[in-house]
């Protein structure tokens, strides 16, 4: 029962996981003939696994056991038919750091008991701020448990900017604050803004064209809406990869108006922000070095291991006034050191993991050489797999032209073709999905996701971040949507 490991005890079972997670997590896992998920109904997994605990301990055997029930139905997320969300691979070395890291246990609070860690925050963090763009590096960042948290950072950074009482004062007595994001933006937006107490009615949605692009006209339309009801605008959130169709918003332009009504401009680019290191795909997030900050998160299309996000700033100071709290029994000021370095105190948490740990790791193995041939890569497979949907028969593209490694389309069956006019088309074509969903999951071929947006019916979304695949697995993917709805 001791939480402690004793080399006599646990040698053997330690080694013994390890290699079982090696073959069978690892390399069987990501093996293309293998399933990428060996699918269970609910009630029928929870025969199937003892998930029940009990006082009585199991042996070594037992756990074991229960380690390959795990892997066995848990879906393969780094296999490169698994592109149903926007992570996916195992990466070999970010795969070591992640294991160090958690081997460590440590918590990046306070210099003194992470002292690697936080020096290494802090030298990847201003090593992405200055891909973004940021002069010489300059400003502040943190690490933070997803992108959903990193943009409530910048929500609540951009309150305090605006309205520095807040942080004593709170909500009452000030004026209804408005920010804005386009119709597309990730739905973390809104979900922070109630967290926050601002409320999601005053998250004002903007337009965005036939691309999935914000209409920077419409925006100012809807800042000047909010001034005439006598709202406070103070943010605008713009997206660098939109979740569902990989759209870049027009980041100078918003920019510009930005400047014009001082308002703090964020870039959500959690999902596009990789692009950052190729030469040849940055300019999609051109304009990003004016931002006030910068959600990046490198396990996306950099494919860190989960989790692995970023929150930038150009602001020195603005993270730590806003929510420092100045815990006297964590971050006293009289220590041995120079204290600069317990950047603990100007996160929301107190416990934190060393997510950098496996980012530095596998940037160190690759070198920003190796990210950016990566970005190449997954870019150039996006590319392949949508010039070989436009030549066969029964795919219909959303955007015609993607920017990102989405790609979305229509997969239409044999008996619906030809019938684009008939008046229950779009009915009919919102069923097809769901179906060959069912199937590839029921056969564990391939993963994809789906959804429908805004009055379009339910399409097909690839999304391409594992550089491990290759052409000859856009061809498979195409194939297996023609064999799995041969007969719809």
């Amino acid at each position: 029962f001791a939480s402690l490991p004793d080399k006599k005890q646990h040698s053997k079972f330690l080694k013994e996981a390890v290699d079982l997670m090696l073959e069978e997590a690892v390399f069987q896992a990501t093996n293309r003939s293998n399933r990428v998920v060996e699918w269970r109904a609910p009630e029928e997994l929870q025969k199937l696994i003892d998930l029940d605990l009990a006082a009585e301990p199991v042996s070594h055997d037992k756990l074991l056991q229960l380690l390959k029930d795990v892997i066995q139905y848990s879906v393969k997320t780094g296999h490169p038919f698994f592109v149903n969300q926007l992570f996916s691979s195992i990466d070999p070395y970010g795969l070591v750091g992640q294991w160090l890291g958690d081997a460590l246990n440590p918590s990046v609070y306070t210099y003194e008991v992470s002292p690697v860690f936080t020096l290494m925050e802090e030298t990847v963090l201003c090593e992405m701020r200055h891909i973004i763009g940021f002069p010489h590096g300059h400003g502040d960042g943190i690490f933070c448990p997803g992108g959903s948290i990193a943009n409530g950072y910048a929500i609540s950074c951009a309150r305090y900017y605006h309205m520095p009482d807040v942080k004593n004062k709170g909500l009452h007595g000030m004026p209804r604050l408005v920010l804005f994001t386009s119709e597309d933006a990730h739905y973390s937006i809104k979900k922070m803004a109630s967290l926050l107490g601002l409320g999601s009615d005053n998250v004002y949605l903007v337009h965005c064209n036939s691309k999935g692009k914000m209409d920077v006209q419409h925006l100012e339309q809807q800042i000047q809406t909010a001034l005439e009801e006598g709202a406070v605008p103070f943010m605008v959130s713009a997206t660098a990869g939109t979740t569902v169709l990989g759209a870049f918003d027009p980041i100078p332009e918003i920019a510009d108006l930005c400047s014009k009504y001082k308002l703090w401009l964020h870039v959500d680019a959690a999902w596009g922000g990789g692009a950052l290191v190729s030469k040849k795909h940055r300019h999609l997030l051109e304009g990003i070095e004016r931002a006030d900050s910068v959600t990046w998160n490198p396990h996306k299309l950099l494919t860190a291991p989960q989790q692995c996000s970023t929150f930038l700033l150009r602001h020195v100071g603005v993270l730590s006034a806003c929510h420092s709290a100045s815990a006297q029994y964590l971050f006293q000021k009289d220590k041995f050191y120079d204290t600069k370095y317990d950047t603990g105190d100007k996160h929301i948490q107190c416990g934190r993991r060393a997510d950098v740990l496996k980012f530095w790791f596998m940037w160190k193995a690759k070198g920003t050489i190796g990210l950016e041939k990566h970005i190449d890569t997954v870019f150039d497979n996006a590319t392949y797999f949508l010039k070989q949907i436009r030549m066969r028969e029964g795919f219909r593209l959303v955007l015609q032209e993607p920017e990102c490694t989405n790609v979305c389309f229509w997969y239409i069956p044999p008996s619906l073709r030809g019938h684009e006019n008939q008046p229950d088309f779009n009915e009919r074509l919102h069923k097809v999905a769901p179906k060959i969903k069912e199937r590839m999951i029921k056969e564990g071929s391939m993963m994809l996701t789906y959804q429908p947006l805004r009055d379009q019916p339910n399409f097909f979304r690839l999304v391409l971040q594992n550089s491990g695949t290759d052409r000859a697995d856009m061809d498979y993917i195409v194939r297996e949507f023609e064999r799995l709805s041969s007969d719809l």
